[in-house]
């Protein structure tokens, strides 16, 4: 069980699934990679509006 997990109710990284998987993204590799979970959310949000923007 070497996997992180963001947990989007508490905001906080959970290593190993912790939490009902409702409230959890990931998996992830490290804590550090977990822990920016909403930057990456946000970043392939902002690429899938410019990809879909032209449509």
């Amino acid at each position: 069980m070497n996997d992180y997990w963001y947990n989007l109710t508490t905001g906080q990284v959970e290593h190993g699934a912790k939490s009902s998987w409702k409230h959890l993204l990931g998996p992830y590799k490290s804590h550090d990679e977990a822990a920016r979970a909403l930057e990456r959310v946000e970043q392939r949000n902002e690429e899938w509006d410019a990809d879909h923007d032209d449509a």
